[in-house]
């Protein structure tokens, strides 16, 4: 298989914000009255949307998950990734390697909301590398594990979802790799918030790495360079 794409997920894979949404999250359903430690939350919404959750919510708070309450989520946890965020260790690096040997033909797929990934791309300076080929779940008929957004991601850059790799951090989103026909590179560092990499195989991962300085290579053996 000659390999022409990479596609991205964005949040633990490119961007180091698990910890910051999950610890806002965290916090706020405490209040709501679901006390949950963060690596409790962390286990239950890696990889997932709040609203995929909303039923889960609302039984274990008593509570409605309105409006309101998402946009004071949104509000808190963007004011939080302004001032925390931090790249995924040399994943800025690997991204500037990857769309060298490919000519450009990489893309961002997230389930997250398009504000926030293009707000946090923006911040480590991983922008210009995916500009005009940032997919958000939200605006998708369905988002992981449904393949649709690394379709769209596919389509963007011109290649057939089987010649593109994949790049992702939890079963959810291997799934969606996998779903939409791609092969995936799972990644799985020591850190909580990732899909170990058992999960991430089990999940239909072909390779699992554990630091993004691995891609690279990983990408030029694949493709037989």
């Amino acid at each position: 298989m000659t390999f022409e794409a990479l596609l991205f997920d964005c949040d633990g894979v490119l961007v180091d914000s698990e910890p910051i949404t999950n610890g806002v999250l965290c916090q706020m359903l405490g209040e709501a009255g679901w006390q949950l430690s963060p690596d409790e939350c962390m286990r239950l919404f890696i990889g997932k949307t709040v609203r995929s959750e909303a039923a889960r919510i609302e039984a274990e708070t008593g509570r409605p998950l309105t409006d309101a309450w998402m946009a004071e989520f949104y509000a808190r946890r963007n004011a939080r990734l302004q001032t925390e965020l931090v790249a995924i260790a040399n994943a800025p690096q690997a991204v500037h390697a990857v769309h060298a040997l490919l000519q450009g033909r990489i893309a961002c797929a997230s389930g997250a909301d398009r504000f926030k990934v293009e707000m946090q791309l923006a911040q480590v300076g991983l922008a210009p590398y995916f500009a005009g080929r940032i997919f958000s779940g939200h605006e998708m008929p369905a988002t992981k594990p449904a393949p649709d957004v690394y379709l769209a991601a596919a389509a963007s850059v011109g290649v057939s979802p089987a010649r593109c790799l994949v790049v992702e951090d939890t079963v959810t989103g291997v799934m969606a790799g996998v779903a939409a026909g791609a092969t995936v590179i799972g990644y799985s560092p020591s850190a909580v918030g990732h899909g170990s990499p058992q999960a991430l195989r089990a999940a239909g991962a072909a390779q699992v790495m554990a630091d993004m300085a691995e891609l690279p290579g990983l990408l030029q053996a694949l493709r037989g360079v």
